[in-house]
């Protein structure tokens, strides 16, 4: 194979493409960053895509008008070649009585966001005192422990989200390795928060390359410094610069 067609590359969203920002509607993308990726998708013959807690719709919105292979909500939901697939909020009833309960229990906490995706939902401290933030975390750990087995908790920066227990970005990485034109590629996966590291752990275990952005403990090979950094690296693949992200400094 040529050098681009040894890879296959994820990409988290928030904190690694972009900075985060205090409320999930608040992000900006930096204007470089679409065509980046589309001169990058090209150069990899298509095989790039955006995995990400976000639902695909959103994505579609940031970095519009461009279309990406994406998977959402943590492998909720998935669009591959423009067909999409899973994420029906209905096929989710007790996650919508949950959110209900995660409504009703933080409206009294100031500054406490739920971020309703449909087939998850994430509440957000980021802007919220220690002592709300201590509130908010203790609810939606009781509505998650509530739900059952059926769903899990994934604490992240400030951020606890309930998913689908059989969805997580490992799982939705190698959906999308089964199939062109990711298949028979070695992955390469850039992610920044604790929801990542279970992805890590399996690209890892399939040897692909992990890349951690930003400080923090992680099992990822590798680590980048800031989002700027990562897409500075795009941009570069994108131009041509050689893809090796074995050279990437170690975790």
């Amino acid at each position: 194979m040529s050098e681009t067609a040894d890879y296959a590359l994820f990409l988290d969203f928030d904190g690694t493409l972009v900075e985060i920002a205090p409320r999930p509607d608040a992000v900006q993308v930096d204007p470089t960053l679409v065509p980046a990726l589309e001169r990058l998708r090209e150069r990899l013959g298509g095989a790039l895509a955006i995995v990400t807690g976000r639902p695909v719709a959103v994505i579609d919105d940031f970095l519009r008008p461009a279309r990406f292979d994406v998977a959402g909500l943590h492998g909720v939901e998935r669009r591959v070649d423009g067909t999409l697939s899973g994420g029906r909020p209905e096929d989710h009833p007790d996650l919508r009585a949950g959110v209900e309960r995660l409504h009703a229990e933080t409206a009294r906490y100031e500054s406490v966001l739920i971020e309703d995706k449909g087939a998850s939902v994430a509440v957000h401290w980021r802007l919220a005192t220690p002592g709300d933030a201590q509130a908010a975390e203790t609810i939606v750990k009781a509505v998650a422990a509530d739900l059952g087995s059926a769903y899990r908790l994934q604490l992240g920066k400030a951020v606890g989200e309930i998913v689908p227990a059989d969805a997580t970005k490992g799982h939705a990485i190698r959906a999308f390795l089964e199939a062109p034109p990711y298949a028979g590629r070695r992955a390469i996966f850039l992610g920044d928060d604790r929801t990542d590291e279970i992805a890590f752990a399996s690209v890892n275990e399939d040897g692909g390359i992990s890349v951690r952005i930003g400080d923090g403990e992680t099992v990822a090979g590798r680590r980048i410094a800031t989002p700027a950094d990562v897409r500075a690296l795009i941009s570069a693949w994108a131009e041509g610069a050689p893809i090796d992200p074995d050279t990437l400094p170690a975790a």
